[in-house]
């Protein structure tokens, strides 16, 4: 964190209460310079092949509802909703503006560092049906409250589906996601479920689709907790 002001990376270390049982420097990273300028170059890539893609579509057929209102959260150019899937408006949440732009399943979008600005720029009651974070967990430098404004935004009875693969940008990837294996991401995951609280029980999957050829693909997800539950 040498980049950063000691009050900066203070703050960036304290995060939740939560995320403080974590030893010192679990979520920090390689490269501290400003997300805004990494990600200011659009990136038109995807960072699974087409085995897992279809097997993560899959996955949200099964869990989100159709014709829902969906948040994609850290979204780019692709949210990998499956042909067919007749989703209501998605809404993505990312940080680059002309990924998003051509992103067709984009109802609308807004461009939000959640690494600075952890509260997300909705209402009180803004009552998303589903949410979704793909290949990007390992970015995010204060899970915990991410988890806990996602639980905050959605309906009781609504997912969080969290995906990932094991490709990353490790300069910008936490500490914690480097030094640990895919089984130990899949807990680390879950483990911000839990931390955060307010969902029900995470399931945990193993869902690569041609094990030791195409790329893995590891999937945690909960509901928001309905109330009184």
């Amino acid at each position: 964190m040498s980049n950063m002001d000691p009050i900066e990376a203070g703050k960036r270390e304290r995060g939740c209460e939560d995320e403080r049982a974590f030893p010192l420097g679990c979520f920090a990273r390689e490269d501290e310079s400003d997300d805004a300028v990494f990600y200011s170059t659009p990136r038109k890539v995807v960072h699974l092949d087409d085995g897992a893609i279809t097997t993560l579509g899959r996955v949200y057929a099964e869990l989100l509802p159709q014709a829902g209102l969906l948040l994609d959260l850290m979204s780019s150019w692709r949210t990998h909703l499956p042909e067919g899937f007749k989703a209501g408006r998605v809404i993505g949440l990312g940080m680059n503006a002309g990924e998003m732009a051509d992103n067709p399943q984009l109802f609308k979008f807004q461009v939000h560092d959640l690494n600075r600005k952890r509260r997300f720029p909705y209402g009180k009651n803004p009552n998303f049906e589903g949410a979704l974070c793909a290949v990007s967990i390992q970015y995010l430098t204060h899970p915990i409250c991410v988890f806990r404004e996602v639980q905050r935004v959605l309906c009781p009875g609504a997912p969080f589906i969290v995906s990932f693969s094991n490709r990353c940008f490790p300069p910008k990837a936490i500490a914690l996601w480097l030094a640990t294996d895919d089984r130990q991401h899949l807990d680390l995951v879950t483990t911000y479920f839990r931390l955060s609280g307010g969902w029900t029980d995470p399931v945990a999957e193993d869902r690569s689709p041609d094990v030791g050829r195409g790329d893995p693909l590891f999937v945690v997800w909960a509901r928001k907790a309905q109330p009184g539950g």
